[in-house]
Parts: structure tokens; sequence; C-alpha cells
């Protein structure tokens, strides 16, 4: 299904007036790099047909939402619920997994606004003897660049046994910091890039320690309510999507085995790195208002964009990634993995344009490849193509 409304109660197809109206800001090369390319109209036909190939693969349901200068445009595919087989729709709320990181990232800028804290100082100033080594700094992990072992690497290596096993386990911050301690460091601090959950739980422990709030309080009071996110939630150490959600699964490893619905679960093992709950319309009113520079100073937003390349196509920011699409149009957001959901959000430099998907299951390449081929063709028109599929 595509549908696209253009103001109250006209209705084409499928595209509908946005309710929030966000200033735009100029968006700037970085020094010495050639001016990226506009974006071209939305493809919503080749939006829709990469999220019929994410369903082809064996995703039960794969929606899409694009955000326009004020259109909107929604896609869907597929089921919500494989039991009731009621149909996805664009409005289901989902697990954003690691998407939840640039959210984290945004408290802690604002904080460092609000000279509370210092990206440049060393963790251990804040949390004495967290860390073994005082030279890792807030900025090192914001930017996965602290040498801090990801101990997820070691929960997950059989993916059914490995998800049971810690489906309904409520962690702490402390015990799953002691898990990557146990393992070497990757590199030394600010040597290298190296995506790690570990410092976004680090992040996590910051936030409660400079805020004297939970983390659910801090997201609420800085984020969810000032941008009128109402379908955002942080509710762990519960076990429900409030609402009307859709249901993930995660694909086993053993070909031919049925999916297995992940739909309930504490994601006590990521916490601040990926247990956020949202919808695509929230995740397009955030990366609009955070890029549009209404979440942070002009500074701080700065801050977050000075990226270092990871790959051929993505450089990694304090919690933001930047992604080169196949017309050479750069976007900026997060993926996210959470077992059972496959998360796409990114929009333009300036917020003007941004896109928020997700497909609902996980541990299967081919449906991450397909939805990397959803965000392509929303920003690159009918020049897209199947994009390559991102990491965490």
């Amino acid at each position: 299904m595509v549908s696209t409304t253009v103001g109250r109660g006209a209705v084409l197809g499928a595209v509908a007036l946005s309710l929030l109206a966000v200033p735009a800001r100029a968006a700037t090369a970085e020094p010495g790099t050639p001016a990226a390319p506009a974006p071209a109209a939305p493809d919503t036909a080749g939006v829709a047909a990469a999220l019929r190939r994410a369903v082809d693969e064996g995703a039960p349901g794969a929606l899409a939402r694009i955000e326009d200068h004020g259109r909107t445009y929604k896609v869907t595919r597929g089921l919500a619920d494989r039991s009731t087989r009621r149909a996805i729709t664009a409005d289901d709320r989902f697990r954003i997994g690691s998407v939840t990181k640039t959210f984290s990232a945004v408290v802690l800028l604002q904080l460092a606004d609000e000279h509370r804290l210092s990206l440049d100082a060393p963790v251990n100033r804040y949390l004495p003897k967290l860390l073994p080594d005082d030279r890792i700094t807030v900025r090192q992990v914001l930017g996965h660049r602290s040498g801090l072992y990801d101990y997820t690497n070691d929960m997950f290596a059989d993916s059914v046994s490995g998800f049971e096993a810690v489906r309904n386990k409520v962690f702490t911050y402390r015990q799953l910091i002691a898990l990557s301690l146990r393992k070497p460091r990757t590199n030394a601090p600010g040597a290298a890039y190296s995506y790690s959950n570990t410092n976004f739980v680090v992040a996590g422990i910051l936030i409660e320690k400079l805020t004297g709030q939970s983390v659910r309080t801090a997201y609420e009071d800085r984020i969810f309510k000032p941008l009128k996110l109402r379908d955002t939630f942080y509710v762990h150490p519960k076990t429900t999507i409030p609402g009307r959600y859709a249901r993930g699964y995660l694909t086993p490893d053993e070909a031919g085995a049925p999916l297995l619905d992940t739909t309930n679960q504490t994601v006590s093992w990521a916490q601040s790195a990926g247990a956020i709950i949202s919808s695509a319309r929230d995740l397009d009113t955030f990366y609009s208002a955070l890029l549009s520079g209404r979440l942070l100073s002009a500074a701080r937003l700065g801050d977050m964009e000075k990226f270092i390349r990871v790959d051929s196509t993505t450089a990694y920011g304090l919690g933001l990634r930047r992604r080169e699409l196949s017309c050479g149009v750069a976007v900026y957001g997060h993926t996210g993995i959470v077992q059972g959901y496959y998360t796409y959000a990114f929009a333009t430099k300036d917020g003007a344009r941004s896109f928020a998907a997700v497909a609902t299951t996980s541990n299967n390449a081919k449906v991450q490849e397909a939805m990397g081929g959803a965000l392509d063709t929303a920003f690159c028109g009918k020049d897209g193509k199947n994009g390559k599929a991102a990491g965490q």
C-alpha cells in the first residue's frame, strides 16, 4: 500500500500535511569535500518494490514513511501480526534498536551545552574507576573510538538460543560493562573506530549520573515531550510495547525452521544502546528536529557531525551516521537491529526530508539489503539502486 497526503482532508493516493513546522538549517559541505547533490523526488514505487522484496525474502511485514517539505508518503507491505493476519500500517510502533544511540547522544550533548559535561574529559572524571583507562573520553565513547569490547558479540552466537537466554533477563549497566571488560580492548583510546554497544551503556550511566534522573526520565523531559513524540517510549525492564504495534519475528539459523515471535522482551541487554520503542512518524520528527538545529546548539550539532569514515559509504560522528547513497546524496541518521526488527531512520542534512522504515524480522541479510534499497530510492528517486545493508 502506498499513500500520500497534501493538506488536511485532501488525499491523493497517500500524502498528509506535517503537523510540525521545522525551520530549515542550511546544508554545508564539510571542509575539503565537494557539495553533495540535492535529493531527487522520492520514488514511492521504488520504496514499495523494496518493501515487497523484504516481505518476499521472509519479513512478515515492512513499512516506510517519508516526510518531505510538509508532504508525507506512507508505504506498507505484509502483516503486523502473523497470528491475527492484521495488515501492517505506517503508524504501527516497533522496537528501534540502535537508533536509540542517537537519542542517548543528544541528551549528553545537551548536557555539554549546559556546561555540565566536557566531551574531551575522561569518562572516569564523572564515573570514577568505571573504566580501566583514564584516557577514554566522552567523545571517544560517543564515536565508538574507546576501544571497549562489544559484549553483545558473545550473547547471540546461536540466534534462537542466544535470544531466549536473555529475553527476560534484567541486567544492570555495570553488569554489562563487566561483561565487556572480561575481554581485551579492541584498540587504544581514540586509535580507531570499532562499533560497540558497550559505549552507549557507558552513555546511559553518564546520563543518570549527571542528570540525577533515570534514562527514561531524561529522554522524556529532553526529547519525547518537547517534540510531542506520542509513539516513543522507554519501558525497560517491561517487556511489552504499548498501544498498536507491529510484532517482531526472529529468523532462525536453521533453514526452514519457523520464525520466532520476539515482540515481548526486556531488551535489557541493550538499554540506552538500543531499547527505545517508536514509530516512523516520531523518528521522522526526531531526525528533522535534530538536523535542523532544534535540539542542540550549532556548536554541539557540529560536534555530532564530525565524522570519521567507516567504509566506502559510511562515516560515524557522535551517535550519528552519515551514509552516501548510490546517487551521491548524503543522509544522516542511524540503523537499528534488535531481535525481530530492522530499522532505518535517516534525513537530509537540513532535516527537510526524512525517511523511517522497519522490516519485522532480523537475522536475514536479504531482508536487510532490501531495506537499504528502500532508503536509496527514498532519496535518490528513480535513479536509486538497491543499497547494501548498513550495520547497526
